[in-house]
């Protein structure tokens, strides 16, 4: 069984780039870009782990990670933030809010690699199928 990651980002040539690197490392990658329904679709996937966005159309990412949090199904679920805001505050803000990591864009494909395969190790999910990477 691969890892089951869900990306919700509205940027298509990101949301490209990420799926064709986290699938070449062996994960199951599906996205969504709208805030408005991403809880939703968070029930609806149920992903080993979300890349979500700060910056959504209808609903913020940092929105989603309050309820993801606030919600005891999804309250331990891994949360990696995306965002082109890389200031200290909103980083602090994230993270305060219960994310488990914080990626500027740009970013690298081995950065990202490495951060999301941490988090799933520490979620006792780590890459299942020894996935290429």
């Amino acid at each position: 069984m691969t890892n089951r990651i869900l990306l919700v980002e509205d940027e298509a040539n990101i949301l490209e780039a990420i799926t064709f690197i986290l699938a070449r490392a062996g994960m199951e990658v599906r996205s969504h870009g709208n805030g408005a329904t991403a809880l939703e679709e968070v029930k609806r996937y149920a992903p080993d782990l979300i890349v979500l966005d700060v910056m959504l159309p209808n609903r913020s990412g940092l929105d989603i990670l309050r309820d993801l949090r606030s919600d005891p199904a999804t309250e331990a679920l891994p949360v990696v933030m995306l965002t082109a805001k890389g200031q200290a505050k909103d980083r602090d803000t994230a993270l305060g809010l219960g994310a488990d990591a914080y990626l500027t864009k740009p970013f690298s494909n081995s950065e990202m690699l490495e951060i999301l395969k941490r988090i799933l190790a520490e979620h006792g999910t780590g890459l299942k199928d020894g996935g290429a990477g």
